[in-house]
């Protein structure tokens, strides 16, 4: 019982199946030896390749079995004969094992290559949608300032359709002083009225600024405190008191001077 497994276990805590300790008879070689290169998880549990596996051991047993004894040279022909049919048929066998290895092989680079065909359909597909939205966004914004452009010359010849023939409207004051684009604000120069003509009539003419005899008596107006300036140098603060003391806002003066020396 020490030996066998309990079938009521949990799967997450199932280790690799337990192998008894066995003795092998002398002469005997039991045919389960020739597995030992089966594991669990390597092999085990086995399939169909496995089985595969198990009846070549199976007949190239037989065949070791069947070689006549090399007592007699015809004996040894004969040897030599099915060795080297044996051989070829392990060169067979082997040569259709690599075609199966390579189709393996030529399935997945197959499927790699689909799956990086469909990523790349999948990106193109992606880069094409957003160059199309950027597009669409383009035309929108250019199909909003038509249709802007559009309204404003219609409200143009509509206000042009109005006045038509030219005819004498009353003027409205209040009109003209809300609208800062009118001629109140904004006179044209094509209808008479030069801006520029009357740029002097704000400018300033004063006798004691435009003549030296002015700017003379200016002078003399003018007090001495403003032409001759007097300032007084500042008194040092002190810092150190009579008993030789430095206090606490004079301290980084002083270390500043020993520094400096």
């Amino acid at each position: 019982t020490l030996g066998t497994q309990t079938d009521y276990r949990d799967g997450e805590a199932q280790t690799d199946p337990y192998s008894p300790e066995y003795v092998v008879h002398n002469g005997s070689v039991p045919e389960i030896l020739t597995l030992a290169i089966l594991t669990w998880g390597r092999g085990l549990p086995a399939g169909q390749a496995e089985m595969e596996i198990i009846d070549r051991i199976r007949e190239k047993r037989a065949w070791a079995a069947a070689l006549p004894p090399m007592d007699s040279p015809s004996n040894i022909a004969k040897r030599l004969k099915m060795m080297e049919a044996m051989e070829r048929k392990e060169w067979a066998y082997r040569e259709e094992e690599i075609d199966k290895l390579q189709k393996v092989q030529l399935e997945v680079f197959k499927k790699l290559l689909q799956r990086r065909e469909e990523n790349q359909n999948d990106l193109d597909v992606m880069r094409l949608h957003n160059q199309w939205q950027n597009h669409q966004k383009a035309k929108e914004e250019k199909i909003k300032k038509i249709q802007r452009d559009c309204a404003l010359m219609l409200r143009k010849l509509i206000a042009k359709s109005k006045n038509l023939m030219g005819k004498l409207e009353r003027r409205d004051i209040i009109k003209e002083y809300n609208d800062f684009s009118s001629q109140t604000y904004a006179p044209l120069s094509r209808i008479g009225f030069f801006p520029d003509n009357s740029s002097d009539y704000y400018a300033v003419k004063n006798f004691y600024l435009n003549t030296f005899a002015g700017l003379c008596e200016l002078e003399k107006s003018v007090p001495d405190s403003v032409s001759q300036l007097k300032i007084k140098a500042p008194k040092p603060k002190c810092t150190i008191t009579k008993t030789g003391y430095i206090k606490k806002s004079g301290r980084l003066d002083a270390v500043l001077a020993q520094v400096h020396q």
